[in-house]
């Protein structure tokens, strides 16, 4: 089966009555999340979006999202979702990137969608709350005590509530599934350039991903017997083998709209969940908190990380506390998620990001002139499959550079620099040219062009500052124009906070008289980020 919602449909059939989603105490059965979908999808075909039109998904993990996403699958569109903390110039610009006409977006966001309107080809917005699928018992008290934060919203012909959606009785009996390798989903990364790129991911890539990632834990917890604490992002890669992929194998997902490590304990009490994903930078903050104890988290059988590199000290010290693992794994947008999972019941080595999966094909070549490097020295990772990814969305500049022909077939270049052991990857170095915050991919070239359109800014550069916490913390080093005076670090980070999105905003600014170039006028972060990286060595 090489389509997502029929996928689904026999997941949902096959257990119609078993709870598949859990929001804020409130829970569905796939019967009733079917019927959602169903009806959703209904009324998109209604309102007019065909096969392939694209649709902006601008929301955090609640329910809404995964029947929106699920509808579009059901009616062939093309789903977009990106991190609802995007300002207004990124959601401009992803809309006018990838064409989309209808866009899905929270009461809180809504301000910023308004003001796109003009510049993008938007013409539906569809606008939901954070509570609008609870009773309304929940919905009024949780307004009572000022715990739903609120937008003002303008709804017209062209603005209308997702509760509408699901009103309708049009029928979805002739809308016809995507057919085998159409594109399911464009998921934009932050890459290396100044702006986001679109991966268009296939239905069938989709799946074999999804199948990977969750027969990694069969032997620990059976296929359909998962209740998964959703801790990332469904707009992330991460997010999606987690929740989504639940969903494809008749598992049980809880969603929480925000980070919150009590209520993620809460929940994980109550419904005795069995699996949690997270990045590296969430294990030490639970590790860390003062309340972890009064919780009872002994049935989470399977813990994952992904999206950063997990230090070795927090693995020990988790599975000490614990007696369980964590397991790890290494993956991109580009490759649709996992390229290197940890299988559960075999002796792991240390310090491991996990072994190669069956479908990915890996090669490890110099970044320079990527011919091959031997078999027991570290190099760039480059990684290939039968249904991979072959091009970033209207960037043929950009896929030039990161997918490349080798041995009759086409790879795509990482910029991670590895070894591998046996099967076994260890992650060695990362590309300068792309920082790791909390899991995060933050461009360098894209801080970079927001601090050079300040008017007192003349050049910056940007690195990732080694951190334990959060994986890197983000700085730059700026040159200012000789007139200028009184200029502040705090004005420049304010300037930043109003044109990216906020794990993208610079944690420190250094001003500097000149950057270091190399002869042809390149920016070297690599030697900016090596004084940084000596200067914590003799701290």
């Amino acid at each position: 089966m090489n389509s997502i919602y029929p996928s689904f449909q026999d997941a949902a059939q096959h257990q119609a009555n078993k709870r598949c989603l859990v929001y804020l105490g409130n829970e569905y059965t796939f019967a009733e999340l079917t019927e959602l979908v169903e009806r959703a999808a209904g009324a998109l075909r209604q309102l007019g979006i065909a096969p392939n039109d694209k649709a902006i998904l601008f929301l955090p993990n609640i329910p809404q999202w995964i029947i929106a996403w699920l509808a579009l699958q059901r009616i062939g569109a093309v789903a977009v979702p990106i991190t609802p903390f995007y300002a207004p110039s990124d959601l401009k610009y992803i809309a006018n990137d990838c064409g989309a006409e209808t866009i899905f977006c929270l009461d809180t966001n809504f301000g910023y969608v308004e003001r796109t309107l003009a510049e993008t080809n938007i013409r539906r917005v569809v606008v939901t709350t954070l509570v609008e699928l609870l009773p309304l018992w929940q919905q009024w008290l949780g307004r009572a005590l000022n715990r739903v934060p609120e937008g003002e919203v303008r709804l017209s012909g062209t603005t209308l509530a997702f509760g509408q959606l699901l009103k309708t009785k049009q029928s979805c009996e002739r809308c016809e599934p995507a057919q085998d390798m159409a594109t399911a989903e464009i998921l934009y990364t932050g890459g290396t350039t100044g702006h986001p790129k679109g991966v268009p991911i296939s239905h069938t890539l989709f799946l074999e991903s999804m199948r990977a990632q969750r027969q990694a834990r069969e032997k620990l917890v059976p296929i359909g017997a998962d209740v998964i604490i959703q801790g990332a992002p469904l707009y992330h890669i991460l997010g999606q083998a987690v929740g989504l992929g639940g969903l494809m194998h008749g598992d049980c997902v809880i969603l929480l709209p925000r980070v919150n490590l009590d209520a993620t304990f809460d929940h994980v009490q109550r419904y005795r969940a069995t699996s949690f994903f997270a990045v590296p930078a969430m294990y030490r903050m639970i590790l860390e908190h003062d309340r972890i104890d009064q919780y009872d988290l002994s049935s989470l059988q399977y813990c994952f990380s992904g999206g950063d590199v997990l230090p070795v000290e927090v693995a020990r010290r988790w599975e000490q506390k614990f007696r369980k693992p964590i397991y790890n794994g290494y993956g991109a947008t580009e490759t649709c998620g996992g390229v290197a999972l940890t299988p559960v019941g075999e002796p792991v080595p240390e310090g491991t990001a996990g072994k190669i999966v069956p479908f990915q094909r890996v090669m490890l070549a110099h970044p320079d002139s990527l011919d091959a490097v031997p078999s027991d020295q570290a190099g760039e990772l480059l990684v290939s499959s039968d249904h991979m990814v072959l091009a970033y969305w209207n960037k043929p500049a950009e896929t030039a550079r990161c997918f490349v022909k080798r041995d009759g077939r086409v790879w795509y270049r990482t910029g991670d620099i590895v070894r591998i052991d046996d099967g076994w990857l260890y992650f060695q170095d990362r590309s300068v040219d792309t920082i790791k915050h909390k899991g995060y991919r933050v461009a360098a070239a894209r801080v970079e062009s927001v601090l050079q359109e300040h008017p007192a800014v003349i050049a910056a550069c940007v690195v990732g500052i080694p951190d334990e916490q959060v994986g890197e913390r983000i700085k730059a080093f700026v040159v200012l124009k000789e007139d200028v005076k009184g200029m502040t670090a705090f004005d420049l980070v304010a300037w930043c906070r109003q044109r990216l999105a906020g794990y993208e905003v610079p944690h420190y600014i250094e001003f500097r008289d000149m950057l270091p170039k190399s002869k042809v006028g390149k920016l070297l972060r690599r030697e900016l980020r090596s004084e940084e990286r000596r200067k914590l060595q003799v701290t």
